[in-house]
C-alpha cells in the first residue's frame, strides 16, 4: 500500500518487486512454449515441402493439382524450388526461437522481421482458412468450379497450420516484449 505521500515503503518495493518477478517469469515461461509451438508449426510446413522437393506424393494434391501436375512434369525444376522453399520456412521457424533465447545478435532486427511474418502468417492462414472454408460450405461459387482436394487442404490443414504458426508466434513476441514501465 502507498504511504500517505503517495510513495512506497521498502517492505511493499520488495513485494512489488517479487510479485513483478513471478509474473515476469511466468510470461517468460509461456512465451517460449508459444514460440516452440510456432516452430513446431513451421518445422510440419518445412517437412512436407522438402518431402515434396525429394518426390514425395503423400499429400501433395492438397496443395492443388497444379502442385501434381509441375512434379510430373519438371520434378527436378519442382525439387529445387521446394527445396528452397523448405529451407525458407525451416528458417523462419527457427529464427524466433534464437531470438527468444536471445542468442543473437541485433535483437531488435529480428523480433521486428519475426513481427512481420507472423502478422503475415495470422493474416494469411486466416484469410485462406476463411475463404476456402466458405467455398466448401458453398458460399462462395467459383467459376468454373474448384480443385476440392486443394480446397480441403486448404481449409482444413495447411492454413489453419500458417494460421497457428503466426499465431503462437505474435503471441509468443506480445508476451516476451519488454515492459516500459516501471517501479519507483
Amino acid at each position: 500500500m502507498p504511504l500517505a505521500n503517495g510513495t512506497f515503503d521498502s517492505a511493499d518495493l520488495r513485494r512489488l518487486a517479487t510479485v513483478s518477478h513471478v509474473t515476469s517469469a511466468r510470461k517468460l515461461t509461456f512465451s517460449r512454449f508459444l514460440v516452440w509451438l510456432a516452430c513446431l508449426a513451421g518445422t510440419v510446413h518445412a517437412g512436407f515441402s522438402l518431402y515434396w522437393a525429394l518426390g514425395g506424393q503423400g499429400l501433395l494434391a492438397t496443395v492443388g493439382q497444379w502442385a501434381v501436375q509441375l512434379s510430373a512434369d519438371a520434378p527436378l525444376e519442382a525439387g529445387l524450388v521446394l527445396g528452397v522453399v523448405a529451407a525458407g520456412k525451416l528458417l523462419a521457424a527457427a529464427i524466433p526461437v534464437v531470438v527468444a533465447y536471445e542468442r543473437t545478435p541485433r535483437q531488435r532486427f529480428w523480433r521486428a522481421v519475426s513481427w512481420a511474418g507472423g502478422l503475415l502468417l495470422v493474416t494469411y492462414g486466416g484469410v485462406n482458412t476463411i475463404v476456402s472454408g466458405a467455398v466448401l460450405g458453398g458460399v462462395i461459387r467459383p467459376e468454373g468450379g474448384y480443385d476440392l482436394n486443394a480446397m480441403i487442404g486448404h481449409a482444413w490443414l495447411w492454413d489453419p497450420l500458417f494460421f497457428l504458426w503466426g499465431s503462437a508466434l505474435v503471441l509468443s513476441l506480445w508476451y516476451s516484449r519488454k515492459s516500459s514501465t516501471a517501479v519507483t
